[in-house]
């Protein structure tokens, strides 16, 4: 139901802000910023699977996991949530 959408999003918000805005609140080392529509459509686009690949497993300069091994992949895919909720 709508509550465990509600908590995920909450989730993903915290982990966003633990592991994530570093580099995707200020566009550090190239990634795309949180809230660039431009820049997130193209990736958006490719689908949630190929989304949450690259943050777990890591893509360009980005580490796995934003360099949070001790983050579930859960918890990284709340994130990507978040951030693609944000950047729409």
């Amino acid at each position: 139901g709508s509550e465990m959408c509600i908590r995920d999003r909450a989730d993903g918000a915290a982990t966003y802000k633990q592991a994530c805005f570093a580099c995707h609140d200020t566009g550090a080392a190239n990634s795309p910023k949180i809230g660039d529509k431009a820049a997130w459509g193209p990736r958006i686009a490719q689908g949630k699977d190929a989304l949450y690949a690259a943050a777990i497993n890591g893509k360009n300069t980005m580490p796995p996991k934003g360099g949070r091994a001790d983050l579930s992949d859960d918890a990284v895919k709340a994130a990507v949530d978040y951030i693609v909720a944000q950047s729409k």
